[in-house]
Order: structure tokens, then C-alpha cells, then sequence
């Protein structure tokens, strides 16, 4: 483990495909297991409420055209969908898109699901959403850099962007990898790489290079031993980011 001040998840990815197929291949092959909610995907039902909650600090979701990158499973599209948002989800893992798209008919939710990246979409769809969207997503990329850009770009001047990540330090790996795969199974054992999380102080240079402004961050509480989550100030582990295009 390095605290070296430059990321390595921030270098471009050689093929210029910002998806890594191994990560892809992961969250395929736990496609089936993701609305579980007692499943290995536990995790993100828990904090879903918290995020909710963060994002409507600064914009009622209600009558809003959001986009949510990464969006998996679906399992914040379609919470943001209930409130009233009319919500499209990109993400490029296939069967993870066709177990969104079979849950949201099967709850009749309606969300809009594509699988194009978020640099192909924000080309095609420029400053078209009020909010966006990218949670738990940015650490499983080879170049977040883009995907924060795209971000950018697809949200209206004025709009609000989301996101979530994990900050790098020995704090976060203990608890984000070591306890939480390796240990209490509360994730499923390899989904994260300790070299791809990202500080707080990297997110916001990246985020401030896109035209993003800082307005408020938070970190998420998720303690199962103790049965404590929330939002509190502490961003040492799981942290949200909230920013407003300039």
C-alpha cells in the first residue's frame, strides 16, 4: 500500500477503454444476487436512504431528470425513480443491466437503462440532466478523470452533481477491504482495489478540472456490529461529494 500523492487510478487506460473487464466480469457473475438485501450487496441497501438523503440537501429529486452512472443493479435508479425523478441509468456490465431492467418491470418502476459509457453518452446527451449521479463507482474505473468530466457534461449549468467513493488510507483499507470482504463477507471478497481509492483531495482537484464546485461532502456511517449507519462529517472511509456546475 502506497500514500503517495499521485493516484494511479487517475492514468488513462492504454486500449482507451475506460472500463476494466475484470471488474465487469465481477459484477456479472453476482448479477443475480444484487437485490438482495440480505445478500452480498447488503452494504448498498443499508446506505441507498443515506444517499437519498444527501442529494435532496440541495435539489428535491421530484420532476428532475437524473442520470445515474455506474448505476448497477439499479438499486438507486430506481429509489430516485419512486420519488418522482425521470431517471436513466448507463452502466457497461450487461447482465447487471438486464437484472435492473427485470426488477424495475417487475416492480413497475419506470427507469431507462443503457449500456454506453459515460464519455459515449455525455457526448450524445450535453448538458441534458438537472442531477448526476455516480456512486461507488469511480474506484473501479482505470481513469475516474473521464467519467467525472462526463459528468460534467451531461449536467445542465447550474445542475447538481453526486458522488461516492472511497478515500485512501489505512483507515479505509482495514475497514472497506480487510473487514468488510475479507472478514464479515458484508461485500463480496475482491471487489475493491486499494490503489484505485481516491482522497478526498484528489476527488476535488479532478472534480474543479471538470467545472464542478464544491458544496458539501459527507461521510457515510456504516457500522453492522454496532447497527449504526448515516451521513456524519468524518470522510476517513466511505465519503459523498456534492457538486454544482459553475
Amino acid at each position: 500500500m502506497s500514500e503517495a500523492t499521485s493516484n494511479p487510478a487517475q492514468s488513462a487506460n492504454p486500449n482507451n477503454s475506460n472500463a476494466d473487464q475484470q471488474e465487469l466480469d465481477n459484477f456479472n457473475r453476482l448479477s443475480s444476487t444484487w437485490w438482495d438485501e440480505n445478500g452480498e450487496f447488503a452494504a448498498l441497501h443499508k446506505i441507498n436512504p443515506f444517499r437519498l438523503e444527501f442529494i435532496e440537501r440541495w435539489q428535491s429529486i421530484t420532476n428532475t431528470s437524473i442520470l445515474d452512472i455506474g448505476c448497477g443493479g439499479g438499486i438507486l435508479s430506481e429509489a430516485l425513480a419512486r420519488q418522482g425523478a425521470q431517471v436513466t441509468g448507463i452502466d457497461l456490465a450487461q447482465e447487471v443491466l438486464s437484472v435492473a431492467r427485470l426488477h424495475a418491470l417487475d416492480e413497475e418502476v419506470a427507469v431507462t437503462y443503457k449500456k454506453i459509457s459515460a464519455e459515449d453518452y455525455a457526448q450524445q446527451h450535453p448538458e441534458q440532466h438537472d442531477i448526476v449521479t455516480c456512486m461507488e463507482m469511480l474506484e473501479h474505473v482505470p481513469d475516474p478523470q473521464a467519467i467525472i468530466q462526463a459528468a460534467a457534461d451531461s449536467v445542465k449549468p447550474g445542475g447538481w452533481v453526486f458522488f461516492s467513493t472511497l478515500n485512501r488510507n489505512y483507515k479505509a483499507y482495514l475497514l472497506a477491504i480487510l473487514a468488510a470482504e475479507k472478514v464479515l463477507n458484508l461485500v463480496p471478497d475482491g471487489t475493491h482495489t486499494y490503489d484505485k481509492f481516491i482522497t478526498p483531495a484528489e476527488m476535488d482537484a479532478m472534480a474543479r478540472k471538470a467545472g464542478l464546485f464544491l458544496r458539501d461532502s459527507a461521510g457515510i456511517e456504516f457500522n453492522p456490529l454496532l447497527n449504526r449507519y448515516g451521513l456524519n462529517g468524518n470522510l476517513d472511509i466511505n465519503y459523498l461529494l456534492a457538486y454544482q456546475k459553475g
